[in-house]
């Protein structure tokens, strides 16, 4: 199976998460992360959801989630058109000199000193962050946090404006919101 990030523009409303999170899970599909987020536009959250699917399984997911009434649009964000990101905390016990040695040249730093533990921050790719992960792995690590990825489009276009044109529908600015249902 492949792994594939999707960003789903969806109405920002009550619910709409769950109908979304409901659909991978009736047709048995894992969602490997999950991130939710306000955009530029209030009435507008943005999902990247992350999937190991094959391309069969990929077009039906997107076709299933399109014909939900609050999703906007979606979009597969690809390697090579696009920059994706998670972010890592990590507490260790373990002293800073350790830790800063270790670091050296990676995209992490120390946001915490105490009772001889440290907190590591990093923000970078899945591959970069399960590096890093192995590495402090020799210090024992007492605690993990990994959001899940968020990933942005390279150039001008937007999500919301490159939907404009695949779908004709209106931009986010003139997009009437659909009452909120109940399933």
């Amino acid at each position: 199976m492949a792994q594939h990030t999707l960003a789903v523009l969806v109405e920002n409303s009550p619910g709409v998460l769950a109908r979304v999170a409901s659909l991978f899970s009736r047709r048995g599909y894992n969602i490997d992360s999950l991130a939710v987020g306000p955009t530029e536009d209030p009435k507008v959250s943005r999902m990247t959801i992350v999937l190991n699917l094959e391309g069969h399984a990929l077009d039906q997911v997107s076709a299933q989630l399109f014909k939900l009434v609050n999703v906007i649009g979606i979009q597969e964000m690809k390697e090579s058109g696009s920059r994706e990101r998670e972010l890592l905390f990590a507490k260790v016990a373990a002293k800073r000199s350790e830790i800063e040695a270790l670091i050296t040249g990676l995209p992490a730093e120390i946001v915490d000193e105490r009772d001889g533990s440290c907190i590591i921050q990093a923000v970078a790719s899945n591959k970069d962050l399960a590096e890093l992960v192995k590495k402090l792995e020799k210090f024992g690590i007492r605690e993990l946090v990994q959001s899940g990825a968020i990933a942005i489009e390279f150039g001008a276009k937007t999500l919301a404006e490159q939907t404009a044109i695949e779908t004709g529908l209106a931009t986010s600015d003139t997009h009437q919101q659909t009452q909120d249902y109940q399933n």
